[in-house]
């Protein structure tokens, strides 16, 4: 991307403008995605938002948080950002610098195809729609590649900690819907897809069975955090210590931005495919709110350690990360563990 005049404006009182290296350019987009309240730096919190991997502990972001603050302003900024993490490139400074002129490159392409396209010949056209097919194709296989050495380190990583370390739920507060601010999309579904079909139909068609146990479980929720309910049980039921006498049940509601509840649609449907077959995911359902672009997504799992596991894939981080943008509130997750049996008598 060409940022030479966001360079210039990115720079502290009486002192100099920054300059980038080649390949920094990066961590202002960085910057420009993660600062919710547009004010050209991060708190820790959007910094926490931004940065969390799911391995990394609170306090060991926090500690990075104040590693990066060199002005020690409880802020950070690009000046920051490029310092910090231009001493640990390595190998990935090369990458960066590459991915750049990629850029570039791509977009002059694409300009070009946009003025010529039609009025080339047939022949001609059928060249350009290939070599977008298989420039596509590569692109994706370099994905490919990189998101399998994300697994593998982040794998490696939660073995030497000996177990997945659980996600903080993220307290940042957004200063409402944000304007033109430009998102950059890395996953979409094909026009021909069956799954785009899906997202397009509305709502999702669930077993009537799940939309009433998804209703009470709603009310039952409901009604607990305004503390209008006393259990008073009939009879005790015993339960066997095994790590099986419990289900895990998970709801998690997100509040997305009216202008993007279209862009959040297919990644929502992606993200539930891929959690649906998920070792130890016994059903995954969502609804959307009447009249609201808020959706509640309803995760039932075998075991609380399996749910952990899936909050550490790819899919889930890529989901998680996208929704940086998409939400306009953050997520709010609810977890709740009911008798195992319960689901073996609705199942029988």
């Amino acid at each position: 991307m060409d940022c030479s005049e966001e360079v210039q404006s990115l720079s502290d009182e009486g002192s100099a403008p920054i300059e980038l290296k080649k390949g920094m350019s990066i961590f202002l987009d960085i910057l420009r995605r993660a600062d919710k309240n547009d004010d050209g730096k991060l708190s820790f919190d959007e910094f926490k938002a931004y940065f969390s991997d799911g391995v990394l502990s609170g306090d060991e972001l926090k500690e990075l948080f104040h590693a990066i603050d060199t002005h020690n302003t409880n802020n950070v900024d690009t000046d920051e950002l490029c310092e910090y993490f231009s001493q640990h490139l390595g190998e990935y400074e090369n990458v960066l610098a590459a991915l750049e002129d990629l850029n570039v490159t791509i977009l002059k392409a694409m300009d070009k195809t946009k003025k010529d396209y039609q009025e080339a010949t047939h022949l001609q056209q059928f060249v350009t729609r290939f070599l977008l097919r298989e420039t596509t194709s590569q692109l994706q296989s370099l994905q490919s590649s990189l998101e399998c050495a994300m697994e593998t380190t982040a794998e490696q990583t939660r073995q030497e900690r000996q177990g997945p370390v659980k996600p903080e739920v993220l307290p940042i507060q957004w200063s409402g819907r944000r304007s033109n601010r430009r998102l950059q999309r890395n996953n979409s579904l094909s026009p021909n897809s069956p799954l785009l079909n899906l997202v397009n139909s509305g709502l999702y068609e669930e077993d009537n069975q799940w939309i009433t146990q998804i209703n009470r479980l709603q009310k039952l929720i409901d009604r607990l955090e305004k503390k209008e309910l006393r259990l008073e049980p009939v009879e005790e039921e015993v339960l066997e210590s095994s790590t099986k006498s419990h289900i895990l049940i998970v709801q998690r509601q997100l509040s997305v931005l009216e202008e993007e509840v279209e862009e959040f649609r297919p990644a929502l449907r992606q993200y539930i495919d891929c959690a649906s077959t998920q070792t130890g995911c016994l059903h995954v359902a969502v609804q959307r709110l009447a009249n609201e672009s808020r959706f509640i997504l309803y995760e039932f799992w075998e075991q609380s350690n399996m749910w952990k596991n899936h909050l550490q894939t790819n899919y889930s981080k890529t989901f998680q990360r996208g929704n940086v943008d998409f939400l306009e509130t953050p997520e709010i997750m609810t977890t709740m563990l009911v008798p195992a049996s319960w689901w073996v008598l609705n199942n029988n």
